[in-house]
């Protein structure tokens, strides 16, 4: 099994002038460190990360990978495409399989393996993480709202509106069915929130909801960086 980790932000409310988002460090590693080892944890070791704002940075500290026990491809955006145009851009180089697609920019401990064999066991088209925001640890949650009803099925995907609509966060963690690249265009940038997953949900597509309670938070604020900093040493997780 194969997986893109999504890498290619700006990190501006950051303030990060000379790091990409995802190298911005907590605990000693860079965030996309985390998730290349929470990868590695459950055996999934080949890996493909999108890049743009400073690439060689990304580059030059994980290289083809080998340090770290996997195989790493990269595939560069001069222009960003978005979350699942980042994916039609290395389609030939995925297996007819499922695959991962992880935010390289989120922190989290989520049960991969336990995942899969929930994605396997609902024959879905898509298998979206989420986490209740009720019982997060993080105060300051990032992403957007997902419904579901009482089987799992999600029923709703609306970015960035969690403040108005009470449900489940994007934990952004996906595992998608390679046929999901049929409907992402090849002319222009696209994303699943907006514009892939409502697609499935109007076509009847089987998307389920795989709820996660481990740590979930998104690196988007300084506060934010400092709260899972706080937590991990903590071992809140």
């Amino acid at each position: 099994m194969k997986a893109l980790i999504l890498a290619a932000g700006l990190g501006k409310r950051l303030g990060l002038k000379d790091l990409p988002k995802p190298m911005y460090e907590i605990n000693g590693k860079p965030i996309l460190e985390h998730n290349i080892l929470l990868l590695k944890k459950h055996n999934i070791k080949d890996i493909f990360i999108n890049l743009h704002y400073k690439p060689d940075v990304i580059k030059d500290y994980f290289g083809d990978g080998k340090k770290w026990g996997v195989n790493i491809q990269y595939s560069y955006e001069e222009e960003l495409q978005g979350t699942s145009g980042a994916v039609k851009k290395i389609e030939t180089s995925l297996d007819k399989e499922s695959f991962f697609v992880i935010y390289g920019d989120n922190y989290t401990e989520i049960d991969l393996t336990d995942m899969i064999n929930f994605h396997k066991n609902n024959n879905a088209i898509a298998t979206v993480g989420v986490f209740d925001p009720e019982k997060s640890l993080n105060s300051r949650i990032a992403g957007g709202i997902v419904t579901i009803d009482q089987n799992n099925n999600l029923v709703s995907f609306i970015e960035g509106s969690r403040n108005k609509i009470k449900g489940y966060v994007n934990a952004g963690v996906y595992i998608l069915e390679h046929k999901v690249l049929d409907f992402i265009p090849t002319d222009s940038p696209s994303d699943f929130g907006n514009d892939i997953f409502p697609q499935f949900l109007i076509k009847g597509f089987s998307v389920k909801a795989y709820v996660t309670k481990s740590f979930v938070i998104a690196i988007d604020t300084q506060d934010a960086l400092d709260e899972a900093s706080k937590v991990i040493k903590e071992g809140r997780i």
